[in-house]
């Protein structure tokens, strides 16, 4: 079965038909660095790491770039705000960044590119659109003129007709109202708000505009032309609309096949806000004792074409669905013996998991494939009809699902340190000598502190809860 995406560029699914066979050349606007990711922008990440993961689990050989958007008004904002320089700034939220990246578990990119790198080939790319007659100057800066391009709009579906020769005006502010087409600017000529960020160029001294950065750097890296671009939905307009505008303005060529875009993350039920207080990071939700893999979990099981909302009690649910999965895994290492080798069930669990992603990504079906796998199991394990060679064929079914989402491996270990050893001991002794009143007293004290007995027939075993 051919995988199919929704194309947000023809509001259609469609068969995914990459421009060279066998490799994919994606592109995902990545953060702004002059503050922490919160988990709205996190949701959009995992989103595109799973569909990275689910292309090379295709085996397609894919090159991702996401870009570092390091020079910008809210940058520029911050920096005056705090005094500090702006590459003081941004290196402190870029390592920021690649940490929560490491948290949970979100595949890198082949490429990083940074913004304030590449000014010389924005510069280029500017000249280029000046040269072919589609920009005008105001006062040193220099905008792109709409009206050049009449295929503006395709993107998010505006109807350039609603535009006169000349009603639309300018805009400067490197983000604006959805449906507020207007000229925007390429490249800023410095004012003294900007204090000491700007570059002194052939345009004259000043700064690029936040649209012209992701064009040039997605195509110095993958081309004129490439496969996927991904994206929050709040990016279609104007950010993505401006892209392929001046992107293909300048080449001639088509800008980009296939583009993604992640719904709206709301916080129970509300939509995200200082005024709410309901904004948060990953090292909020982390210091709050949230296992990372629970936060993954929550942000990526929604279809990302659908308004996600993360809620405290969705999260308990996905700390609980990680638990059954560790739980199931710790039944299948103690099987021995001979028995059921779950060829045809580890078979048709995944052909139903890949059916599922195949469908636009369609996370909620691939799930469901794997616990009705998962139940299936269970009852043959209770029914004393597993053989080890079907529990190391589950166990492998579990690792392969797991590079694809990040959600079914081996739980990282962690080791009862010494102190709950003891009372595990100390319980021991109690139900030696009979006290059970105190042996229960242990085991409550060991639930308090976040620890699952349980009595095996070789012996009791202590895991995280």
């Amino acid at each position: 079965m051919p995988i199919r995406f929704f194309n947000t560029l023809t509001r259609a699914k469609e068969t995914f038909d990459p421009l060279e066979a066998g490799k994919v050349r994606m592109y995902t606007c990545g953060p702004t660095v002059y503050n922490f990711a919160h988990i709205g922008n996190l949701r959009t990440f995992m989103f595109e790491d799973l569909l990275r993961r689910y292309l090379k689990y295709r085996g397609y050989a894919v090159h991702h770039v996401m870009n570092l958007t390091d020079v910008e008004d809210k940058i520029i904002r911050a920096c005056r705000e705090t005094g500090e320089p702006l590459k003081s700034l941004t290196a402190k939220y870029v390592q920021a960044f690649f940490e929560d990246l490491d948290t949970l578990g979100i595949e890198r990119a082949e490429a990083y590119p940074a913004a304030t790198d590449h000014i010389g080939e924005m510069v280029e790319l500017i000249k280029t659109l000046r040269e072919k007659g589609h920009t005008y100057d105001v006062d040193g800066s220099i905008y792109f003129k709409l009206s050049t391009f009449p295929q503006y709009g395709r993107l998010s579906h505006f109807d350039m007709e609603q535009l006169k020769t000349g009603a639309s005006g300018r805009v400067d502010s490197d983000e604006y109202e959805t449906e507020d087409a207007r000229d925007f600017a390429l490249w800023k000529a410095y004012v003294e708000d900007d204090g000491e960020v700007y570059w002194e160029t052939e345009l004259g001294k000043g700064r690029p505009g936040w649209h012209i950065e992701c064009s040039c750097m997605s195509m110095k890296y993958l081309g004129e032309s490439f496969d996927i671009h991904c994206g929050g939905i709040d990016n279609m307009f104007p950010h993505h609309e401006n892209e392929i505008a001046q992107s293909e303005a300048a080449t001639g060529e088509p800008f980009v096949r296939y583009w993604l875009h992640s719904a709206h993350l709301f916080v129970e039920n509300r939509k995200m806000s200082k005024s709410l207080g309901n904004i948060y990071t990953l090292r909020d939700l982390v210091a709050k004792g949230h296992n990372p893999r629970a936060i993954r979990w929550a942000l990526i099981s929604t279809h990302y074409r659908q308004p996600s909302n993360f809620t405290f009690e969705g999260l308990a649910a996905a700390q609980e669905a990680l638990n059954r999965i560790r739980d199931f895994r710790i039944r299948l290492a103690e099987i021995k013996g001979d028995g059921a080798d779950l060829a045809a069930e580890v078979e048709t669990c995944e052909r139903a998991f890949g059916e599922a992603l195949d469908d636009d990504l369609n996370i909620s079906g691939a799930l469901a494939a794997v616990f009705e796998f998962i139940r299936d199991v269970n009852r043959l394990m209770e029914k004393s009809e597993l053989g080890m060679a079907g529990a190391h064929a589950a166990l492998a079914l579990l690792d392969r699902l797991d590079a694809v989402t990040g959600l079914f491996g081996a739980p990282d270990s962690e080791e009862a340190p010494q102190a709950i050893l003891d009372l595990v001991m100390e319980r021991q002794q109690a139900r030696r000598a009979k006290d059970f009143k105190r042996a229960d007293a242990i085991r409550d004290q060991l639930a308090a502190e976040g620890w699952i007995l349980e009595d095996t027939a070789d012996g009791p075993r202590v895991k995280r809860g």
